[in-house]
């Protein structure tokens, strides 16, 4: 299967770049177009509305794709109605009888890295219209595009299908911890002190370091992509050449908390505990590693304390924050009011979560987003060779094991 010639992005749709409009425009009344300024403002595939805009400049349509364009660059979804954006988003409305709009999102998907790679800035990142419309993506005919989206959309389905199951887990796990501990917003029953004080906490090794003259051991290492809200994703894991005392220092263990600095507010301080799922892992400087006095405090505890509102609430008030973007430093999360109940009341409430076992449920969701990941870089890059048709067949096995579970 050959899929198609390569066709830059200028002529397979129309690109318009979002533009701020003047901020007393800016409302949550309903009054005028819904306004999406950048990363922030995205869902699962389609945007979710904060804030509304009575005097827009630049406007999209519904069903046009929309872009991240800056801090971060790459994030896509598709509006479902006409809407002001942003300077933090472009708008991609697909050329009638040229392309599938659902195809050329997993075509972008399949390009963030690259994408990422041509953005421009010394503080944030952004990518202009130019090098937008240069972008280049394979275009088979409109009959098969609308065949590879049809099935990556099953696939997706699937993928936020799982992700809903380990929702449900987390609301049963939260009412428990609730339950146990009091509301978390109300005066703590339980002494609070700085995290500092119950926690070893060190940032991660730096891309782009100079690098000392010796062996160098290429090892898996841990990014803000990799940790979510209370678990990690194994979907997409990167490489770096490090040292022996690297790997010493930044070596992560299990029980180990991977904690965020920032980019979205969303992303801001989150948490998840390390299970020893890879051999010689480390982390990035944009990752904490958090590594707990077990003998006053539980790493579950401490995963499901970090969800809770007062602590968020703690995260963004002190973060230093820019459009779209916010992030702690050291000293700040080190100072992070933590509530240290009795040890034995915090072993009760993780072996709760031991029993409600979301484990399972999050490899499962690692796995398929795995398999969507290499089936949609196949059929949107590559050309069938007999090694590459092996390894799609094998993935498509491997989905419809996963499915049937």
């Amino acid at each position: 299967m050959k899929t198609g010639a390569l066709m830059q992005l200028s002529s397979i749709c129309n690109l318009n770049m979002g533009q701020s409009p003047d901020s007393s425009s800016y409302n949550q009344d309903g009054e005028g177009l819904p306004f999406f300024q950048g990363n922030a403002d995205f869902g699962d595939l389609h945007p979710k509305v904060r804030y509304w805009c009575n005097r827009p400049t630049k406007i999209a349509k519904a069903g046009d794709i929309l872009l991240s364009v800056r801090a971060p660059i790459g994030a896509l979804n598709i509006a479902t109605e006409e809407c002001c954006i942003g300077r933090g988003l472009a708008a991609l409305s697909v050329k009638e009888n040229v392309s599938d709009t659902r195809y050329l999102l997993y075509a972008l998907r399949s390009r963030v890295d690259e994408l990422v790679a041509k953005g421009t800035g010394s503080t944030f990142k952004a990518i202009s219209k130019t090098t937008l419309e240069d972008i280049r993506i394979p275009l088979p005919v409109l009959v098969k595009q609308r065949e590879i989206a049809k099935q990556l959309d099953k696939l997706s389905a699937l993928v936020a299908l799982r992700k809903q199951q380990i929702e449900q887990l987390d609301l049963l796990i939260k009412s428990r911890f609730i339950e146990m501990f009091g509301d978390p917003q109300a005066p703590s029953l339980h002494p609070v002190v700085s995290l500092e004080t119950v926690a070893n906490i060190v940032s991660g090794i730096t891309k782009g370091r100079k690098v000392p003259i010796e062996r160098l051991h290429s090892v898996p290492y841990m990014r803000v992509a990799n940790v979510k809200d209370g678990y990690i994703d194994l979907s997409e894991i990167k490489m770096i050449e490090v040292t022996d005392s690297e790997i010493e220092r930044y070596r992560i263990i299990p029980g180990d908390i991977l904690m965020t600095e920032g980019g979205d507010p969303d992303k801001l301080g989150r948490g998840a505990i390390w299970i020893h799922q890879i051999d010689n892992c480390i982390h990035q400087n944009h990752i904490f590693r958090v590594r707990l006095q077990r003998e006053k405090v539980n790493p579950l505890y401490f995963v499901e304390y970090l969800k809770q509102p007062m602590i968020k609430q703690y995260f963004f008030s002190c973060a230093k924050q820019t459009t779209g973007i916010a992030s702690i430093n050291m000293s700040q999360l080190k100072a992070a009011p933590t509530i240290v109940p009795p040890l034995d009341l915090q072993n009760a409430f993780a072996a709760f979560v031991g029993q409600v076992d979301k484990s399972k449920f999050i490899s499962l969701t690692s796995q398929l987003n795995s398999i969507l990941r290499s089936i949609l870089n196949f059929v949107v890059i590559h050309e069938d060779k007999s090694e590459q048709s092996t390894r799609l067949w094998y993935n498509i096995m491997e989905f419809k094991k996963l499915k049937s579970g």
